[in-house]
């Protein structure tokens, strides 16, 4: 099977090609640009393809994806494909070398904001749906191509509202599209945000007390107590990665004359299994809680936790990450299994009891920054990796 779906693949490539500079020539920057053009792109390709796709809304009925689903006669679980459709914002555009919604291919990469992130597998992932749909009456369950373009924001809105509005079959899991030839990314650490409000008390900086309450002060003694602090060693867990705390903002105080009376501190903790959210939680409590008894002020150091995301971990036996590992290699790509520093939508994806991999794609420069593109020469083998992972995953015959 492996070598008809690598002739397909290559009967597919400019078509995937096309329809990624389509998709990039759009722009579509997270929070910054109008959806409707990038999303008239794909849904157009989707309906001349006679593939069914429907408009996913958020909770202000805004469009926030794109779903596209191939239903198989037998019953059973969906298997989704995921590519975002907007992108990291241009940076400086004139540190580029080219126009950021070039959309153009030079030396077999094509190039652009968003051409890794993630419009080439968006436009990958509508030609899998397309190369599956006339075997449907063979397939069990559902493949649905989700387009998420509330994915830069860090809402995640299309996959929420997918998630909401997804019927009643079970999620078997979701293979997201971000790019990177020689890993499936299979794990990532979760991450607790939390801001640190510490308080001191007003006066005029030139005042006689020699003694001020001083709350940007008492602040910097709690972020030395927190980088002292000692986190589970890797060892302890079966993530390659140990739990990480970073101080990761301060903001407090306003011009010279006057002592701050408040200063918060951002802390982000990545999670593993050895230190989970509810450890996070706890291991912060202790220390402003220390921190307080031992720098005393009127008001006690409150935190605000703003978000949690649970770690996630496949093994190689796992699905889906077991059937794309195994139909990388049958396309000659010696993908390994990897856990991203990084958190991901897996990790999102994690807290409903979903599994996910979160990355196999193209090789790819520019990610997020200037230059942004990806090679193609190893298109047709993706394009049959993925092929061959979703033909394995709903062909009972495969």
């Amino acid at each position: 099977m492996i070598h008809e779906l690598l002739e397909h693949g290559r009967a597919d490539a400019d078509s995937v090609i096309e329809l990624a500079s389509a998709l990039i020539r759009q722009p579509s920057r997270g929070g910054i640009d109008d959806y409707g053009p990038v999303l008239a792109v794909a849904q157009t390709w989707l309906t001349e393809h006679g593939l069914p796709c429907r408009r996913l809304h958020g909770p202000d009925r805004n469009v926030v994806g794109l779903a596209c689903e191939i239903v198989g006669a037998i019953p059973g679980p969906t298997w989704v494909l995921d590519a975002c459709l907007d992108t990291a914002p241009f940076g400086d555009e004139r540190a580029w070398s080219f126009p950021p919604t070039a959309g153009d291919v030079v030396d077999s990469w094509l190039r652009g904001r968003g051409a890794a992130d993630s419009k080439s597998g968006a436009a990958l992932f509508c030609h899998i749906a397309a190369a599956v749909a006339p075997h449907a009456d063979q397939l069990t369950g559902t493949l649905t191509v989700l387009l998420d373009v509330d994915e830069h924001t860090g809402v995640f809105g299309g996959a929420r509202a997918f998630l909401t509005d997804h019927g009643t079959a079970p999620i078997g899991g979701v293979l997201i599209g971000y790019p990177g030839i020689d890993d499936v990314v299979v794990g990532g650490r979760g991450m607790l945000r939390a801001r640190l409000h510490v308080h001191g008390v007003a006066e005029h900086s030139g005042a006689s007390n020699s003694s001020p309450i001083n709350a940007v002060s008492r602040a910097a003694c709690l972020i030395t107590a927190l980088d002292a602090i000692e986190l589970p060693a890797a060892e302890t867990s079966r993530f390659p990665l140990p739990p990480k705390l970073t101080v990761t903002g301060v903001h407090g105080g306003e011009g010279f004359s006057a002592v701050p009376d408040c200063c918060v501190v951002s802390v982000d903790i990545r999670l593993t299994d050895a230190l989970d959210a509810d450890s996070a939680a706890k291991l912060l409590r202790q220390v402003v809680t220390e921190f307080d008894h031992d720098h005393p002020a009127p008001r006690p150091t409150t935190i605000e936790t703003v978000m949690t995301w649970p770690p996630f971990l496949l093994s190689e036996r796992d699905q889906p990450a077991a059937a794309l590992l195994a139909s990388a290699r049958e396309a000659g790509i010696n993908a390994r299994p990897k856990v991203a520093g990084p958190s991901n939508i897996g990790n999102l994806l994690s807290g409903y009891g979903i599994r996910a991999t979160a990355g196999f794609g193209l090789r790819y420069r520019g990610l997020h920054g200037i230059d942004e593109c990806v090679d193609l020469d190893m298109l047709p083998a993706v394009h049959a990796a993925y092929h061959r992972c979703v033909r394995s995953l709903m062909d009972a015959d495969s």
